[in-house]
């Protein structure tokens, strides 16, 4: 498992409406018992499921890329390429993973499909650039698989584009097919504008906790309900939400 973070300065992030989350291939075939496989990469998952619930209390829109291969795509070995056949289109390693918890107005975005063109940026032959711009969104924060393949390429592109972009290090692993590849991919993206953060950098607050789907306009038209709810988020320990969570 390859998860590497350089010194940095820790930072708040106040979540915005203008701002967006990116997760990026979190497919059957990247991780563990898939064709090719990021070593570790279910570990990460519960950390991008708490990302997820902050983005989604916080209603801003959450974004999921994926491979999705031609089973002739010129990235295969067949073809000259350097991968095994994975995340074929339709297939049960292109899926995403259970375990990743999705909202259902997620906005999946599909790269990689002209099988005479690699695409390892999710803005690379997409309509990503302009449903963010479209949405109004300014800050994109990016974590997924892998750190020095799709994340850097990603987020070099979104820095290129004007978005001002977050790395979110506790949840992107990388491959390391080359000693010093991650490390490499790290600087460049740090080089070129990107912050990077953690769970840590996001404050508590009471409208990160988890609630029900249908719990924001019940507690709209039942006032005492909101406040009581928020009373009893105040006594919790300042410190739980910080920690590295582990599904349940």
């Amino acid at each position: 498992m390859i998860l590497k973070m350089v010194t940095r300065l820790s930072k708040n992030y106040n979540i915005k409406s203008s701002d967006a989350l990116l997760i990026t291939d979190i497919q059957k075939d990247f991780l563990p018992d898939g064709i090719l496989p990021v070593e570790g990469g279910d570990s990460i998952i519960p950390v991008l499921n708490d990302y997820i619930t902050r983005f989604k209390n916080f209603k801003t829109q959450i974004f999921a890329s994926r491979d999705w291969h031609p089973a002739n795509h010129i990235s295969f070995k067949a073809q000259g390429g350097p991968w095994p056949p994975h995340c074929v289109q339709e297939t049960g390693g292109a899926k995403f993973s259970p375990d990743l918890k999705l909202p259902e107005h997620t906005i999946v975005i599909s790269k990689a499909t002209d099988p005479t063109h690699e695409s390892y940026s999710a803005f690379d032959g997409t309509n990503l650039a302009s449903k963010l711009q479209r949405l109004g969104v300014t800050r994109l924060f990016v974590g997924g698989v892998a750190t020095d393949y799709c994340v850097v390429n990603t987020v070099l592109d979104a820095c290129k584009l004007g978005f001002e972009t977050v790395v979110l290090m506790d949840a992107t692993l990388g491959i390391n097919v080359n000693h010093g590849d991650v490390d490499k991919a790290i600087k460049t993206m740090v080089a070129n504008g990107a912050a990077q953060a953690t769970i840590d950098d996001f404050p508590d607050a009471v409208d990160v906790l988890p609630i029900e789907e249908t719990a924001p306009d019940g507690l709209e038209e039942k006032p005492l309900q909101r406040a009581e709810v928020k009373k009893k988020a105040r006594m919790r320990p300042k410190g739980s939400a910080k920690r590295v969570r582990t599904e349940r």
